[in-house]
C-alpha cells in the first residue's frame, strides 16, 4: 500500500531558516505570551560575569597562593615562575605570561564546547534560537559544519585533559591538609573550598555526554560488557543532571579562586578548625 504525501509536505531543505516556504507562515516572532526572554538573559549575564572575573583573575598573576592552597585558575601551576610548591614545575616560561595561561585553555575548552553550554550560549548570545517556540533572527543554518563551530568536534579531548586536572585538582586538595610549615594534621575553611570544589568539577567531567559514550558507546550487548554497563549506568545518572553540574562547578571554581584571592591579599584570615 502506498500513500501520497500532502502537496509540499517534505519540500522544505534542511538548513533553512524560519522563513522557508515549506513552514508556516507566521509573522510574529512567537506566539507565547510568557517571560521567555528572562532565562537567556539571566544565563547571558552569569556567563559574562564569569568569564570577566576569570580573565581579569588570569592576567593578574598575582593572589593566588595562600599556604596550602593554590587557586583552581592556577592550577596545576607548571612554571618555575609560580608561587608557592604544589606540583612540579617543568618549565621557566617569560615573566610577562601569567601562568595561568598555560592551564586554563583546557577547563576552558571544554565549558565551551561542552554539550549544555553549546545549548546555553547558542541561545544567549546568537539567538538559535533565544527560547523554544521562538523565531531566531537567522536565514540560514549550517550546523557544526563550518569555521569555527566545526571546533566543536574536539570536545571529547579537552575531556580527556580536563580529567587530568580534575586529578590535580584533589591532590591540591589533599595538600591542603598541611599548615604553613608544610607538616600535615591542618584542616581550614578553604580545605573544605578546595575539596568541594574538586569533587564538584569531577561531577561535572563524568556527568558529561561524551563521557557517558566513551564508556558505554559502541557496544552492540552490554551484557557482555558488564563492567562497562556499570560504569555506563552510573555516567548515566550523572548525566541526567549534567546542567546542573555546570552551574554550581562553574560558581564553585569563581568562589575557590575568591576564597584564596582574599587569603593572599591578607583581606579575610582562614577559619581553622584543627
Amino acid at each position: 500500500m502506498t500513500t501520497t504525501a500532502p502537496r509540499g509536505a517534505g519540500t522544505a531543505a534542511p538548513g533553512r531558516g524560519t522563513g522557508d516556504s515549506g513552514r508556516a507562515a507566521i509573522a510574529a516572532r512567537t506566539l507565547r505570551t510568557d517571560r521567555w526572554w528572562v532565562q537567556p538573559l539571566i544565563t547571558a549575564v552569569a556567563l559574562v560575569a564569569f568569564v570577566v572575573y576569570a580573565t581579569f583573575r588570569a592576567f593578574q598573576n598575582a593572589y593566588y597562593f595562600a599556604e596550602p592552597y593554590i587557586s583552581p585558575f592556577y592550577s596545576p601551576c607548571l612554571s618555575t615562575r609560580c608561587e608557592g610548591d604544589t606540583f612540579p614545575e617543568l618549565f621557566t616560561g617569560p615573566t610577562w605570561i601569567s601562568p595561568a595561561i598555560y592551564i586554563l585553555v583546557f577547563p576552558l575548552g571544554i565549558r565551551l564546547t561542552c554539550y549544555y553550554y553549546r545549548k546555553a550560549y547558542y541561545r544567549s548570545f546568537w539567538l538559535s534560537p533565544p527560547a523554544c517556540a521562538v523565531a531566531e533572527p537567522h536565514r540560514g543554518y549550517s550546523g557544526e559544519t563550518r569555521f569555527p563551530l566545526v571546533f566543536q568536534n574536539v570536545h571529547r579531548y579537552f575531556l580527556y585533559a580536563a580529567l587530568v586536572i580534575n586529578v590535580v585538582l584533589f591532590y591540591d586538595a589533599v595538600l591542603a591538609f598541611r599548615d604553613e610549615t608544610g607538616a600535615w594534621g591542618h584542616m581550614g575553611l578553604g580545605t573544605l573550598v578546595l575539596l568541594v570544589n574538586a569533587v564538584l568539577l569531577f561531577l561535572y567531567s563524568l556527568s558529561c555526554h561524551s563521557c557517558r559514550h566513551i564508556v558505554g558507546g559502541r557496544l552492540n550487548h552490554f551484557s557482555r560488557h558488564p563492567v562497562r554497563y556499570r560504569f555506563w549506568t552510573f555516567v548515566s545518572r550523572l548525566n541526567a543532571r549534567h546542567m546542573q553540574y555546570a552551574w554550581v562547578s562553574m560558581f564553585s571554581v569563581a568562589l575557590a579562586d575568591l576564597y584564596v584571592f582574599l587569603l593572599a591579599a591578607d583581606v579575610i584570615v582562614d577559619v581553622r578548625f584543627f
